[in-house]
């Protein structure tokens, strides 16, 4: 899987590779394949991939099934990267400029009731 390259992307060229062989007469059983998706993955997804290896039979794990749970495992790290984003950007400073004017007490104790109420 190349860099920056998503699960759908790397299937598709995964698939005309196997079909560019297919048609040299190599062929994979789907036992093959579904252990070669999982090893090309990078290392970010090992846990998913120790998951998979884990809960499913390798042997009989269809090749839609792999590649439905990848997908929705990088949909889920998407949102998850997503909210953080959005939850930086959230987080704003926010600062009062300060001026000093010749007005009394009064108007900046009124000034300051206003800011506070509108916080």
């Amino acid at each position: 899987m190349k860099e920056n390259e998503n699960i759908f992307g790397m299937f598709v060229r995964f698939t005309n590779i196997i079909n560019s062989l297919q048609s040299l007469n190599k062929c994979y059983t789907n036992s093959e394949m579904v252990r070669k998706i999982l090893r090309c993955l990078p290392k970010s997804w090992m846990p998913k991939v120790t998951a998979i290896e884990e809960a499913k039979d390798l042997n009989t794990l269809p090749l839609e099934e792999l590649l439905g749970s990848l997908m929705t495992h990088e949909m889920t790290i998407k949102n998850h990267e997503d909210d953080e984003e959005q939850d930086k950007k959230k987080k704003k400073v926010i600062a009062f400029k300060s001026s000093t004017t010749d007005s009394s007490e009064e108007d900046s104790d009124d000034e300051m009731a206003l800011i506070t109420r509108r916080l």
